[in-house]
């Protein structure tokens, strides 16, 4: 298969930064970087994809999170990524990452004050991030380096810093990742 999806035309502005959200190996041959929208369906598929693979081959593949919310078409998207800003301060991103995907038809913000309970973070101090717009900014730099990176449309995936343009279904990907 090969990277024939892949394009030079459209690489990585930005390196993985310290920041950025990360999960798997920092070796391992395969990065793929995804600017996602915790409301967006295609992201909620493309979570369980990734989710599954990296169970199956996680020494072969690194993902990246980074937040691209469109709000003007999910009213939801900007507070629910500010609420994983607000669990990652209190170190469980990625534990409130999968929450928000897979609980995706609840992003109200009584909802994301659950999750943070559920997940045992100091509720009172995620309240306050979240009325006072703590993370807005972040997630703002998150975006805008979208935007940059040529993004226009969720999920926006780069593999090894180039545009990924291909099918993400889990076969597809899996025999990329396994070349």
């Amino acid at each position: 298969m090969g990277f024939t999806h892949l394009t030079n035309a459209s690489r990585l502005l930005l390196p993985i930064r310290s920041f950025d959200h990360a999960h798997g190996p920092e070796d391992a041959p395969y990065t793929l970087v995804e600017y996602g929208d915790y409301e967006c369906p295609d992201c909620g598929r493309l979570y369980v994809i990734l989710r599954d693979l990296q169970m199956g081959i996680p020494s072969r593949l690194r993902t990246v999170f980074r937040h691209y919310p469109k709000s003007g078409i999910h009213p939801h998207a900007q507070q629910a990524a500010e609420a994983a800003e607000a669990a990652a301060a209190q170190g469980k991103f990625w534990e409130m990452h999968t929450l928000l995907f897979e609980r995706q038809e609840a992003l109200q913000t009584k909802d994301l004050i659950r999750y943070a309970g559920e997940l045992g973070l100091d509720a009172e101090r995620f309240r306050n991030e979240l009325k006072h717009l703590t993370y807005r900014d972040r997630v703002r730099a998150d975006f805008i380096a979208g935007v940059q990176n040529g993004v226009y449309g969720t999920p926006g995936l780069f593999l090894n810093g180039a545009r990924y343009d291909g099918d993400w279904d889990r076969e597809t990907l899996l025999n990329l990742l396994k070349a």
